[in-house]
């Protein structure tokens, strides 16, 4: 039912597992984004390297040498983000060490080549507080806060509550611990339920308004993305509002960027993407989405450069759509309060999307499906050979387009 083996406008690894998108860039007239990357199989493991990925359209990506791998004291180099000050840039990862990689170490990283496709490594420069209980220590998120560097970590504190921890540093080199920034106990019945372990915690702010978004784990499960709208001050965050941004078992671990134009956005993860047969590639880089506020709820869209580009066709359904396999991605803008899509591509079934009350209600072909809220306007729907990625004002759905391969990460 689908020809195309890889997506074209989705970065997937030539070989090898990936999943967790790192700190996608705009550095000397390109985008670079790393992500976490186990070469020579298609099965998650602790061994994680740094894989590296450049691209001047956000369509085309060329894969680089990867960046970091284990060694030198590190068995896994699980995910981090990198920071640029003036001319200098610096990656901090979770160093992990096996058989017990719950509590991480923070540990850099500085680029020996000016096209950032060599490092090395330098110190520990952060590690769990001694004074809290903390039982996992992961994902250290670095940016500019006015005076000085900041720095979240996610954490699980008592092992029930999700949390944030907060560093702060002059220089980028010597941090002092701060305090907790935010942390939340939540329940199953609550509307927006937070889990117990926070991945990949990042804060930033769009039209002065302050935003936290966390990927939610809980007792080994990987769940959703959630973010809440508040106030940061002297490094700690103030949630007023929580909301959820993604639905589906695809979508996870996104990683906050600024275009070149400095529009803020975030890249995910997409999970279950994989090759024909299994055997030589899992896991895919969602498009780069661009991020607004719609008074209280965060809006995610595919970048504008992504959904007008060559590689793209762009089509307006009514109630069926049939596409034509011609190699490139298609842009589907479908009105919601039509009811039903039904999307066949050379006339054989694809996708099925059915609108009862306020949810959009999605089947593919392959079994994979689920909810969304429909929110006000358009839909876009992105089909990217085994890659549907849907986008509502309300919230965001994936999925992939053949029977999906087990995730165990």
């Amino acid at each position: 039912m689908i020809d195309d083996d890889r997506p074209s406008i989705h970065l997937t690894a030539r070989s090898g597992w990936i999943n967790d998108p790192l700190s996608l860039t705009w550095h000397d007239g390109r985008y670079h984004v790393f992500f976490q990357y186990v070469p020579e199989q298609t099965s998650w493991a602790p061994s994680c390297h740094w894989g590296h990925a450049t691209s001047t359209d956000l369509r085309t990506w060329t894969e680089q040498p990867v960046a970091l791998v284990p060694g030198e004291g590190d068995d896994g180099i699980w995910s981090g983000s990198l920071a640029i000050d003036g001319d200098r840039a610096t990656i901090f990862y979770t160093s992990i060490q096996t058989p017990d990689f719950s509590i991480g170490h923070i540990r850099t990283a500085t680029p020996t080549a000016s096209d950032w496709t060599t490092w090395t490594k330098g110190d520990v420069v952060a590690v769990p507080p001694e004074d809290i209980d903390v039982q996992v220590y992961r994902d250290p998120f670095v940016f500019r806060d006015r005076d000085r560097w900041r720095m979240l970590v996610g954490a699980n504190i008592d092992g029930t509550t999700a949390a944030a921890l907060s560093y702060s540093s002059p220089d980028l080199q010597s941090w002092q611990y701060d305090g907790v920034a935010a942390q939340r106990n939540t329940s199953l019945t609550e509307p927006v339920w937070t889990g117990k372990l926070w991945e990949c915690p990042q804060v930033f702010t769009i039209d002065g308004v302050d935003v936290l978004i966390t990927s939610v784990w809980n007792d080994d499960e990987l769940h959703y993305v959630a973010y809440g709208l508040g106030e940061w001050r002297d490094g700690v965050f103030g949630v007023e509002r929580w909301g959820r941004l993604t639905w589906g078992n695809s979508y996870y671990a996104p990683s906050f960027y600024r275009d070149s134009d400095g529009r803020p956005g975030l890249v995910f993860w997409l999970r279950e993407i994989r090759d024909h047969a299994g055997d030589t590639w899992t896991g895919a880089m969602s498009v780069p989405h661009v991020l607004t506020l719609d008074g209280d709820e965060l809006v995610a869209r595919p970048h504008p450069d992504v959904v007008s580009g060559d590689g793209v066709n762009t089509h307006t359904a009514f109630d069926r759509i049939d596409l034509t396999s011609d190699g490139r991605a298609d842009i589907i803008n479908w009105d919601p309060d039509l009811g039903q899509l039904v999307v066949t591509r050379d006339e054989e079934p694809i996708l099925t999307i059915n609108r009862t009350g306020d949810d959009l209600h999605i089947a593919a072909a392959t079994g994979a499906g689920g909810t969304v809220p429909a929110g006000d306007g358009v839909v876009e729907i992105l089909l990217d050979g085994p890659v549907l990625e849907l986008s509502t004002r309300a919230g965001l759905f994936a999925a992939p387009l053949r029977a999906p391969v087990a995730v165990t990460r």
